[in-house]
C-alpha cells in the first residue's frame, strides 16, 4: 500500500548540500501530507519539516529553516529533502513518513510524529566539521 523507500543520504563536509529523496512504491503519494524527521544517535526523533498534501504549505523547524527545503512530485511519487549549508548538528538518520490527513489548521501540518502513519527505513547523513 504505502512503502517508503528514502535515498540520498551519505558523507559530507560542514557547508556542503544533499537532497534526500522519498519514493514510494505503492499508492501514490498525492492523498499523504509527507513529513521528514531526523534521529540523532542518543536523542529522541525530532522533526524536520512537512509538506502538505496539495504542496501548497510547508512547515520547518527552526533548526533547518532557511537551510532545508522540501518539496513533492507527485507524478514521480516523491518527496525531497534538499539541505543545504549542512552543519555537523544534522547529522542524523533521516526518516520521510506519510500521514492520513492534513491538519486543519494553519499551516495545515502536523509536527508530531505520531501524526504519521507509514515510515521509510531512514537514510543515514553525516555532516563533518
Amino acid at each position: 500500500q504505502v512503502q517508503l523507500v528514502e535515498s540520498g543520504g551519505g558523507l559530507v563536509q560542514a557547508g556542503a548540500s544533499l537532497r534526500l529523496s522519498c519514493a514510494n512504491s505503492g499508492r501514490t503519494l498525492s492523498s499523504y501530507p509527507m513529513g521528514w524527521f531526523r534521529q540523532a544517535p542518543g536523542k529522541e526523533r525530532e522533526f524536520v519539516g512537512a509538506i502538505r498534501r496539495t504542496g501548497g504549505n510547508t512547515d520547518y523547524a527552526d533548526s533547518v529553516k532557511g537551510r532545508f527545503t522540501i518539496s513533492r512530485d507527485n507524478a514521480k511519487n516523491t518527496v525531497y529533502l534538499q539541505m543545504n549549508s549542512l552543519k555537523p548538528e544534522d547529522t542524523a538518520v533521516y526518516y520521510c513518513a506519510a500521514g492520513l490527513a492534513d491538519n486543519p489548521r494553519p499551516p495545515y501540518i502536523y509536527r508530531s510524529s505520531g501524526r504519521y502513519t507509514y515510515w521509510g527505513q531512514g537514510t543515514q547523513v553525516t555532516v563533518s566539521s
